[in-house]
């Protein structure tokens, strides 16, 4: 019976991160679609990018596209580490593979070490903008916390 409950905790471990990929790869999604529909990222006004759509294409069509190609850049990371984060937790992770566990983890952490600092002393750190990072952070570390105490047992 320890043997299941271990099992059981270890899917259930593994389901978390995998969920916390899903939610990577909505977010990316949600990104993409908001560089083309409202362009200025989800959480922040105009008013703190310094300027609509309109103003900024008017202002300097060239940085436009530059931020638009930027946007649509960091969709892909998004999607293609969601995608890495739910390949890991079910072909990896399911199975007690600490590798695919410490990898799971690392690389998101890894993303949002680099990009979430600059966030701050910008003013774009509101919870409109980065609660959903929040959120799916806090799954992906109790997915990895719930896999790490099944391996243990």
């Amino acid at each position: 019976m320890a043997a299941q409950t271990q099992s059981s905790r270890l899917v259930m471990g593994a389901n978390l991160v995998a969920l916390a990929g899903v939610g990577f790869i909505g977010y990316g999604i949600m990104f993409f679609i908001r560089t083309f529909n409202g362009f200025t990222e989800l959480g922040l006004t105009p008013e703190m990018v310094g300027g609509t759509p309109e103003q900024i294409r008017n202002f300097s069509p060239n940085l436009y596209n530059y931020i638009t190609h930027l946007q649509v850049a960091i969709s892909g990371f998004l999607i293609a580490l969601g995608l890495a984060v739910i390949a890991l937790a079910v072909y990896g992770i399911r199975r007690g593979e600490r590798w695919a566990m410490w990898t799971a983890l690392l690389a998101p952490v890894v993303a949002i070490v680099i990009g979430l600092p600059l966030h701050y002393p910008y003013h774009f750190d509101t919870f409109g903008h980065l609660g959903l990072i929040y959120l799916d952070a806090i799954i992906l570390v109790a997915g990895t916390w719930v896999s790490y105490q099944a391996m243990k047992a």
